[in-house]
């Protein structure tokens, strides 16, 4: 069947800013959905709410709309773009629920859109816990024992009939949210209230517990004629019981039958037949090994996390063929080098493919970590290996934990077998590693299956590697024998890990091996729906095929490796950016990373990708093969900028800025004097490495002080004390603090104004785009900080000051390309905070208000002591910017409902999206918006802040009464604001008495709450009113900063219309050069 030509513009939902359970999967998919329709010869309509991403970039779509997600702004876009077609099944679950809430109010007939690729209804048949059931029973086909409720009450007597535990999973959500297992009558009050709010429909499923099950995935495409492949199948390691999206998985089906696969592949296809789905469409399922059930959980019909899993672990770019098919062609009309056309494919890889998970639980304190039926994870990597123990091993060295095999994880290796094993009795992040050390210990393969239910083939294969290890140990301070070595390399370890556990240099290890000619080979996986593209695996199990190209110069970059709290898909961006950029220049490109979520391993961002670990053994095994003329390390966050200089060290090429420059930027004390050199005012500080130290320290520049290690991102450790007591706390609990990784103190500067600016350098000049202004105050990590570009707020002096200083530094530092600084204004005076000179989370953000390419100008100057082209800092001009744009993160507080939701120096958000305006005030209004937290224009606000921010919210409270809202007030506040002459009432506090604050946020009294934290020094802790506000999903503000503008937008609304939708190509279109 040829492609349609009754549609001419296809708008595409984007899934918005990332979160738990809805990460950068979604920009991989949504990007290669414009790239296949475009192609095809589509105009394609790009809404999103995230400018991290490479699909809200003005090039990607043919009309860019970064707008908030939801019905209405939807309508103003298809009531001015009017498209034709709608295709939703590439957003995540916001884009599927958006296409169902849009068909509801009626507007996709209104304004005559068709949905293409999946139909409303069958949104409905798999997202609607009834329907689906109802599907299912039709088809004949077994689901768990369950019923709907739509009360606790009902629920309750449902958990009767089925016996506990029962699991509770509500209709309409995603990453498990508002879920969970339940053993007990208490239990289930509390998780069933909580997931009838989470539900879009208030609607939960109560269902029996198959606990202990095998988890089953398969992924599975579909076309118009109901030509069907299987894509891949994917066998949970860790059974039911935790997330999929938590689960450590494998490519193919290690331990499941062929019998059993096709039982399980005959239903999935009567299931997405059943559904009419087009193009791809998740299906779990459970299967008992002892009874040989088999049940079908839920399917996605869209592309998933699974589904950009499936298609890295397979080289079937799912995302692609799926818009193709939606289009109108069928799977027979895409040609393929290896099956001749697409509907031939079968899953025929000779590999294994592992994934795993990474979580972040040292960021909330007080949350404890345990995985269950509710995601916890904020990134994965995937390895590919010839056998399970290699791949598994690669897998944990590319987490970036630190750890580099499974063993002596924490102190694991010192507790006794009983302690072990009782730790495994609830799944953690760490069960893997627990296991490990059990076995170790004398645990046997049946005592451990037991307990956790992993399939004993796995826990057999880990003993192996256990005894292999054991046998490795007897060699310390020894070179190992050739025979052990090489069978150590086949099964996986690394030369860092047994450098570890022989206590010799990692080199002589790598020396020893490479004098064996044991070394690292290379296998393709081919690309489907390719006449022979490929990426590349390492091995050290076969020979190597792997064809180096010899005619173009080739350029290296090192992408970001796993999506983690402070180093997200930001770094993601540049990294296909710098890709881009250098084809342009004539270089072959090599990308190197293992986050299968992402653009960057997209099999055509770069002209050849190695699905690899970034350590140092895999990127320098990789660059002895390539040869390729240097390496470029600033792009990708963290993770290559630590390697770096022991790249140097054997010998490798870093372009740009040099390593020695970042470590100076590390180093406070070379750092320091450099400022004193370029007399830049820098607030007072020092370094400590015990506590005494740091108590002196502290006496000399007075409390508060800001406490931090060296070398982290995304402020890994911060905080603010003030005092002696919580100082020798700080200290005390600090980990790996060394003479070389000192803890740094400085003088925290009060009430500052903080900002930031994103700089290009070639070493002799340097040109500042915009300067940020953050709205929350100094104290708070920069990447949860909301901001303003342009600033708004700075006096016009101190932004010329913040662009010469950050020209100064950059040319004192020879910064050769991207650089980021922070700085704060006190009383007028601006100090310097950091250098970061690398790319930062902001790069995005500038080059999309601002319409410059910082990437490719930075990668021109990389790469121009290769080229010889001359640098183009110089012809940068200064421009006139009319529109603001407005930051928001976005938090995972409502995935622990146990942690106080209070912003500090260490980073939380997993996300961030972006308003823009004519007006700032507008501009912040639409980023609330954007992150689901609309501002009221009417109704009643709480105000309840501590002694230090009493002054300042008068002036909010007076522009909110003006503007005719009620003002509730707790005493202190109260009493303030009533002096001042502004109509109030009061609330009592928790601990007041009844009916109390608490009360009136669960009754859903307020439409907005203001409220800054007492702090440390209160007896009372006030951090139920924040827990309860989310709960009750009110907006709810912990800084008076942000409180201002909040009133501040709320008055520009009131007073004005709404502005009309602009396209991003329409807002870059007013941008000019400054007269």
């Amino acid at each position: 069947m040829p492609r349609r030509t009754d549609i001419h513009k296809v708008l595409i939902i984007g899934s918005g800013p990332i979160i738990i359970g809805q990460a950068c999967e979604f920009d991989y998919s949504g990007t290669q959905a414009c790239k296949a329709l475009r192609k095809l010869g589509y105009e394609i309509v790009l809404v999103n709410s995230n400018p991290a991403t490479i699909m809200t970039d003005p090039e990607t779509a043919d009309v860019t709309y970064i707008e908030p997600l939801n019905v209405e702004r939807l309508e103003q876009i298809i009531a001015k773009e009017r498209p034709d077609a709608l295709l939703p099944n590439l957003g995540g679950q916001s884009g599927l629920n958006l296409c169902a809430e849009l068909n509801k109010a009626g507007i996709l007939e209104k304004y005559n859109v068709q949905v293409i690729g999946v139909q409303v209804d069958a949104i409905e048949r798999g997202e609607d816990r009834i329907e689906f059931k109802k599907t299912m029973n039709k088809l004949g086909i077994e689901m768990a024992r369950s019923e709907v409720a739509y009360s606790v009450e009902e629920a309750l007597s449902i958990a009767e009939k089925l016996g506990y535990p029962v699991v509770l999973r509500p209709a309409y959500t995603m990453g498990g949210a508002g879920g969970g297992l339940v053993y007990n009558k208490d239990e289930l009050k509390v998780v069933c209230a909580r997931g009838l709010q989470a539900s879009l429909v208030g609607q939960v499923l109560v269902e029996e517990s198959i606990l202990g099950w095998e988890e089953l995935e398969l992924e599975v495409v579909r076309d118009a004629d109901n030509n069907i492949i299987t894509v891949c199948f994917i066998e949970n390691i860790d059974p039911l019981g935790v997330h999929t999206g938590d689960s450590f998985c494998s490519a193919p089906m290690l331990t499941i039958s062929e019998e059993c696969q096709k039982r399980l592949q005959e239903q999935a296809y009567k299931i997405v037949e059943s559904v009419q789905v087009i193009g791809g469409t998740n299906v779990q399922f459970a299967h008992d090994p002892v009874s040989d059930r088999i049940i079908v959980i839920e399917i996605n019909p869209r592309t998933s996390r699974s589904s950009a899993l499936a298609s890295k672990a397979t080289g079937f770019p799912i995302a692609l063929v799926s818009s193709m098919l939606a289009a109108g062609l069928t799977l027979k009309d895409i040609p393929c080098g290896k099956y001749g056309t697409l509907d031939k494919y079968v899953p025929d890889g000779d590999y294994v493919v592992i994934k795993f998970a990474r979580w972040a639980f040292e960021k909330f304190k007080g949350v404890e970590d345990k995985l269950g039926t509710q995601m916890r994870a904020v990134g994965e990597v995937m390895s590919i290996g010839k056998t399970y123990k290699e791949a598994f091993q690669k897998a944990i060295r590319s987490l970036e934990t630190g750890r580099y095999g499974l063993g002596h994880a924490k102190d694991f290796d010192t507790l006794p077998k009983e302690e072990l094993l009782r730790r495994l009795n609830t799944p953690s992040s760490e069960r893997h590693f627990l296991m490990y050390e059990a076995l170790r210990k004398g645990a046997t393969v049946e005592e451990i299956f037991e307990i956790t239910k992993v399939k004993a083939y796995f826990i057999e294969q880990m003993k192996e590697l256990v005894e292999e290890e054991e046998a490795i140990l007897r060699h310390k301070g020894e070179m190992l024998s050739d025979e052990m070595l090489v069978m150590a390399k086949k099964d996986g370890f690394s030369d860092k890990y047994l450098s570890q556990l022989l206590e010799i240099p990692e080199a002589d290890i790598r020396n020893r091996r490479l004098a064996l000619g044991v070394e690292e080979a290379w296998e393709g996986v081919h690309v489907s729906g390719t006449e022979n593209s490929a990426y590349y695996y390492s091995t050290y199990n076969a020979p190597d095929k792997n064809p180096v190209n010899e005619e173009k110069q080739k350029i290296m970059i090192l992408g970001g490796g796993p999506n983690r709290i402070g180093q997200g898909i930001e770094f993601d961006y540049c990294c296909v950016h710098a890709a881009m950029a250098l084809k342009k220049l004539g270089f072959e490109t090599i990308i190197v990373n293992c986050n299968p979520e992402t653009v960057s391993t997209d099999y055509d961002t770069s002209d050849k990708l190695y699905f690899e670990p970034l350590t140092l053994e895999d990127v320098l095994s990789i660059y002895n093969k390539e040869k390729p003329l240097g390496v470029i390390a600033q792009f990708g966050g963290q993770t290559p900028l630590n390697l770096a200089s022991e790249l140097e060290q054997n010998g490798v090429r870093i372009l740009g800025t040099s390593p020695s420059v970042i470590d100076l930027a590390e180093d406070r004390d070379q750092f320091r004097a450099m400022m004193e050199k370029l007399d830049i005012p820098m607030p007072e500080s020092g370094m400590a490495t015990t506590v005494e130290e740091a108590l002196g320290i502290a006496a000399r520049i007075g409390y508060p002080v800001m406490v931090r290690p060296s070398y982290v991102l995304g402020g890994r450790g911060m905080e603010v004390v003030y005092d002696d007591d919580s100082m020798t706390e700080y200290m005390n609990a600090a980990v790996g603090v060394t003479p070389d990784r000192p803890i740094l103190i400085d003088r925290f500067l009060n009430h500052a104004l903080e900002c930031e600016a994103d700089a290009i350098s070639d070493g002799s000049h340097a040109f500042v785009p915009a300067v940020m202004e953050h709205i929350e105050l100094a104290g708070i990590h920069s990447g949860d900080s909301a901001c303003i570009i342009p600033s708004v707020h700075i006096p016009a002096e101190s932004v010329e000051t913040i662009k010469e200083y950050t020209r100064k530094i950059a040319e004192e530092m020879h910064v050769k390309g991207l650089m980021n600084m922070q700085y704060a204004i006190e009383n007028g005076k601006v100090f310097v905070l950091e250098a970061n000179p690398r790319a930062s989370r902001t790069v995005p953000l500038v080059s999309k208000v601002c319409n410059i390419r910082m990437v490719p100008l930075a990668t021109d100057i990389i790469t121009s002591e290769l080229t010889g082209r001359p640098s183009p800092v110089p012809g940068l001009k200064e421009q006139v910017i009319p529109n603001y744009g407005v930051k928001e993160a976005v938090f995972p507080f409502n995935m622990f409902p146990e942690v106080d939701p209070i912003l500090g120096p260490e980073m939380r958000s997993t996300g961030e999206v972006l308003g823009l305006s004519r007006s700032y005030g507008e501009a912040f209004f639409k980023a609330q918006e954007a992150v689901q937290s609309k501002l009221p224009l009417e109704g009643t606000v709480l105000i309840s802040v501590n002694k230090k921010d009493k002054d300042e919210v008068v002036e909010v409270a007076k522009s909110l009464a003006e503007d005719g809202f009620k003002i509730v007030a707790t005493e202190g506040t109260y009493n303030l604001i009533t002096a001042a002459g502004v109509p109030a009432t009061k609330a009592k506090k928790l601990y007041e008495g009844r009916p109390n604050v608490g009360d009136m946020i669960t009754n859903g009294d307020f439409d907005l709450i203001i409220n800054s934290p007492v702090g440390k020094d209160s007896v009372h802790d006030d951090s139920y009113l924040r827990k309860a506000a989310i709960k009750a999903k009110a907006p709810y503000i912990t800084t008076v900063a942000a409180a201002k503008v909040t009133a501040e937008g709320i008055h520009y609304l009131k007073t004005h219309k709404g502005s009309d939708v602009k396209s991003l190509q329409e807002l870059h279109g007013e941008i000019h050069d400054r007269e």
